[in-house]
């Protein structure tokens, strides 16, 4: 067992702590957000996240799982995860470090010899190196590394107990090897496991997740190019999709065309990452992510001209029924959602537009307070002149187009996700279109 402290209890921060005592460690997370702890030290998350109330509820029947306001909670812990945001600043393109050093500066004054510091939020190359000269000169037997986490929104749980990889960017020397060694008796279990494990510098480690979230971006945003060549050439971007993913050099995993990404990581992080190369004097390397991030904003843009083709090229007034509003299913995070904001832009241009949600109506009218939502799906449809379906959440994708077919005005479905059964709703009487498809 190691005693563990996790700094922000946020998604990142709840879902380690959690899992960490799960793993049998003892754990204390720490937090500025009182209400955010007293949720957490109920068992209960303060978003949706599957899975993650029932282990926070058996973690904390063990006596292995504490929540606090008190930074002081975190002495006596030899192993340190710092989990806090680091979002985009406003106006700017660059990360916004100011709760990582916040958090750093916090456990300054409780370090003992022989601690690691493990930065696992998502950084800019050399964040870990200026913070390592702090955490030096607090407590020169100390040691700060980066572990970078991988998880995905709804199935983080999984992601954390049974990761693909881990990996650890630790400094040379002997402190290096004592980091290491005290991270393989974290992950002893998972190691057991099979996971595996590469060990390298600090700057390569933070480099990961911004490099591989860049690489997936990338993906997304060239399948969606595609659907933009489809559409003007008549041709089908899923039949495109299938062909390519055969080729294992490719893959089909991120080749399915649609609104293309948003959340809270990777449209912030490959902005980040081109600010930070920037920085570093490097900017052309990393310009072809400007145009990553211009076609994904681009699909956006898109499917609000494909609703107004759909209703006559006017879109005033008329009744638009939209499924989902969370940037993906199993998640009730509304950050850069392309279906909230698709939903927003429709309605800013005078549409009548209704919303639902099975998870991110609370978050979705937080942020678009003045959009009307609805709380299940026959309350959306009833009267729609119009169907969008934007986020591919299982109840939706398995509507059955017969049933619902009584509900609305007028039999015409927009796929935004490409998630539906298109013979399936056309020989229902509907008219489907879908981004990219004939």
């Amino acid at each position: 067992m190691v005693k563990i402290s996790v700094i922000g209890c946020g998604y990142l921060g709840a879902v380690h702590a959690a899992c960490m005592a799960e793993l049998g460690h003892e754990v204390v997370g720490v937090d500025v957000v009182e209400h955010q702890v007293e949720l957490l030290s109920e068992g209960r998350a303060p978003f949706f996240e599957p899975g993650l109330p029932e282990l926070l509820t058996s973690a904390l029947g063990t006596g292995r799982l504490r929540f606090t306001t008190d930074p002081a909670q975190a002495a006596g812990a030899t192993v340190h995860f710092v989990c806090v945001g680091t979002p985009q600043r406003k106006g700017e393109m660059a990360a916004d470090l100011t709760y990582v050093d916040a958090a750093v500066d916090s456990l300054l004054p409780l370090l003992a010899p022989g601690d690691v510091v493990v930065g696992k939020s998502t950084v800019p190359v050399g964040t870990a190196e200026r913070l390592a000269q702090r955490v030096h000169g607090a407590q020169p037997g100390a040691v700060l590394v980066w572990n970078p986490e991988f998880l995905r929104e709804g199935k983080a749980v999984a992601d954390t107990l049974h990761p693909d990889r881990l990996v650890y960017g630790v400094p040379d020397g002997e402190q290096g090897q004592h980091a290491v060694a005290r991270l393989d008796e974290v992950y002893a279990a998972t190691i057991a496991d099979g996971t595996p494990r590469l060990v390298g510098d600090v700057a390569s480690a933070q480099l990961v997740k911004v490099a591989a979230n860049s690489f997936l971006a990338t993906k997304i945003s060239f399948i969606n190019a595609m659907a933009e060549l489809c559409e003007a050439s008549g041709a089908d971007v899923t039949f495109l999709a299938d062909a390519i993913g055969m080729d294992d050099r490719i893959g089909r995993r991120f080749l399915n065309a649609g609104l293309g990404f948003g959340g809270g990581c990777l449209p912030k992080d490959i902005r980040a990452f081109m600010a930070r190369a920037g920085e570093l004097g490097v900017d052309q390397a990393l310009t072809f992510l400007r145009e990553v991030d211009a076609i994904n904003m681009r699909r956006r843009v898109r499917m609000v001209d494909l609703a107004r083709e759909e209703l006559g090229g006017s879109i005033q007034g008329r009744r638009i029924a939209v499924l989902g509003a969370s940037f993906k299913p199993d998640s009730d995070d509304v950050r850069d959602s392309p279906a909230l904001s698709v939903s927003a832009q429709l309605a800013l241009q005078g549409a009548d537009v209704v919303v639902t949600d099975p998870e991110a109506i609370a978050n979705a009218q937080r942020k678009w307070p003045d959009l009307r939502f609805a709380a299940d799906v026959e309350d959306t449809l009833r009267g729609a002149e119009l169907v969008l379906v934007l986020t591919e959440w299982p109840e939706y994708v398995s509507l059955d187009p017969v049933e619902v077919a009584g509900l609305v005005r007028d039999r015409r479905v927009l796929d935004g996700r490409n998630c539906l059964d298109a013979e399936k709703w056309r020989a229902a009487g509907w008219t489907y279109r879908a981004l990219g498809r004939r």
